[in-house]
């Protein structure tokens, strides 16, 4: 016997933890792609809530889904992105970050609430005024040297040529335990929190960063670790 058709919601299901399966299914049946449940919600969706990349990629780039696609709450994938690296891809795949909610939000206004993703939001926001719901809500704005957000007063990047037996795998647990000590201490984001991060740059060691990452890959990277605490 036949197995039954695929449905949206079974799709959405199965998006959780079978991501390749998913786009397995599509391919059967590219129609799909951008159907949405009874709340509007839809594989693109899905697919940021749960940072499944792979397939947010194949979903706008194989399958032709807007990356505009909005549920009932006129809300993109973007508003569901919980990691800088989510909003990235959503970013370069064609989101509007002007668009808002049914509330009159951005996605960087409603995700800076504490119970969304605010490291997300300050990143959206980092973007200009397309972040903050401008006019000017393309992908980009992502590629200029300014586009990330500053590091503390005083502190610098400096990039250099590297050798790949000069790069480490691993941070070395001490410096790893200082790092997420800092950011953990309530005044992290103060004078003296900044201070003390400042001097955890100036002691760091250059192996953070694999070979042959440009500035903008290393300066994003950095900022990601430094602001969602993940050194691993």
């Amino acid at each position: 016997m036949m197995p039954p058709p695929a449905t949206i919601d079974a799709l959405l299901n199965l998006a959780a933890d079978s991501p390749t399966a998913v786009i397995t299914h599509l391919r059967s049946d590219p129609t799909l792609a951008a159907a949405q449940d009874s709340h509007g919600y839809s594989l693109l969706h899905a697919a940021a809530s749960y940072g499944h990349l792979d397939l947010a990629r194949a979903l706008v780039k194989d399958f032709a889904v807007s990356p505009n696609i909005t549920d009932e709450d006129g809300e993109t994938a973007l508003f569901n992105a919980e990691t800088v690296e989510v909003a990235t891809v959503l970013i370069e795949l064609g989101v509007d970050l002007s668009i808002r909610n049914e509330d009159g939000q951005t996605a960087a206004e409603k995700l800076a609430d504490e119970d969304e993703s605010p490291v997300v939001a300050t990143y959206l926001r980092s973007l200009g005024s397309a972040g903050d719901g401008g006019p000017n809500g393309s992908a980009a704005s992502i590629e200029a040297p300014e586009s990330f957000p500053p590091l503390p007063n005083g502190v610098h990047v400096n990039v250099g040529t590297m050798q790949a037996d000069e790069v480490g795998g691993e941070p070395d647990a001490e410096f790893r335990r200082r790092i997420e000590e800092l950011a953990a201490r309530g005044d992290f984001e103060g004078e003296e929190g900044q201070r003390e991060l400042r001097t955890l740059i100036e002691d760091a060691r250059p192996i953070y960063f694999a070979p042959n990452t440009t500035w903008r890959q290393r300066y994003k990277e950095f900022y990601t670790r430094a602001h969602d605490n993940v050194w691993q």
